[in-house]
């Protein structure tokens, strides 16, 4: 092959490797403090299992989550496992979770989120057979706190798979009240499909509004007040479960697999979620 045809296959194969480029994802990045991502920052053994998830955000609030022994009869049973560009998501990674649970070591770092700052949460899931070993509380993260009334954040399934979100005030105590609202959709996510459910506060220390939504930002599936307390004192968060339940892991966690989890701490504008939620759609193929 001579220099003029060598040069040509160089510079055919230099233009594919541009068109196989992908652009950087433009989610919004004010008050991102937590992003993680399956496709990056994963840590695993040589068995696959992940040993922690380090945060992606540029501001973040915790660096990894990490994983938890304490309280488990087998040690390393609480790891969930890493799959790897699945067809299904575009080419994207997921980590799948049986009752486990990745857990961020600060007490701290998520209670004005709370008390007064609101949050916003995007969630790429996919829901397997819940065990239902507690009524229909299956949950996907949390940061309640651990003994007292257990105020914190948490989103989860009921054990046929339809979804719900909560913020709890530590006003009162017992499951679900007005202080502890259980935001419920009738919307039950099916087997084998991935979906983005998106969870936001709103700002202030009066009462506000929690709103879930199922594979758009545009229109919750549902909305419910939520009565603001200044002195709530929520704990670590916990992906996979809704809290560092450490006396008995597992019980309240749920079983399948996320892909990506964003946590902002203040409620994204209308036109933020909408624009945030067609971004990630389009890149992990998200049908409604």
């Amino acid at each position: 092959m001579n220099n003029k045809a060598l040069i040509l296959v160089f510079l055919a194969s230099l233009s594919c490797s541009f068109i196989l480029v992908k652009s950087p994802e433009k989610v919004v990045q004010k008050g991102l403090i937590v992003d993680l991502d399956a496709d990056q920052g994963v840590v695993t053994s040589q068995e696959n299992k992940v040993e922690k998830w380090i945060n992606q955000s540029s501001t973040p609030a915790v660096k990894e989550f990490v994983k938890r022994d304490e309280g488990r009869k087998v040690k390393g049973s609480g790891r969930p496992s890493l799959r790897s560009k699945l067809a299904e998501l575009n080419g994207h990674n997921t980590i799948t979770f049986v009752k486990q649970e990745l857990v961020a070591h600060d007490e701290d770092a998520f209670d004005h989120i709370l008390t007064g700052s609101g949050y916003t949460w995007l969630c790429i899931l996919k829901a397997g057979k819940q065990s239902g070993e507690l009524k229909d509380v299956n949950s996907f993260f949390g940061n309640l706190k651990n003994g007292g009334n257990y105020e914190g954040i948490w989103g989860g399934l009921n054990d046929n798979n339809s979804i719900w979100m909560g913020s709890r005030n530590g006003i009162t105590f017992g499951r679900w009240d007005n202080n502890n609202p259980k935001v419920t959709a009738t919307s039950v996510l099916k087997f084998e499909k991935y979906y983005l459910l998106i969870g936001r506060m709103g700002k202030g220390t009066d009462t506000v509004m929690l709103s879930l939504y199922l594979n758009n930002g545009l229109v919750p599936v549902v909305s419910h007040p939520f009565p603001v307390n200044k002195l709530a004192n929520s704990s670590k968060l916990a992906i996979g479960q809704e809290r560092d339940a450490i006396e008995h892991p597992g019980t309240e966690s749920f079983i399948g697999e996320i892909s990506r989890f964003f946590l902002y701490d203040r409620p994204l504008s209308d036109q933020e979620l909408n624009k945030t939620a067609k971004t990630l759609k389009k890149k992990y193929g998200i049908i409604d």
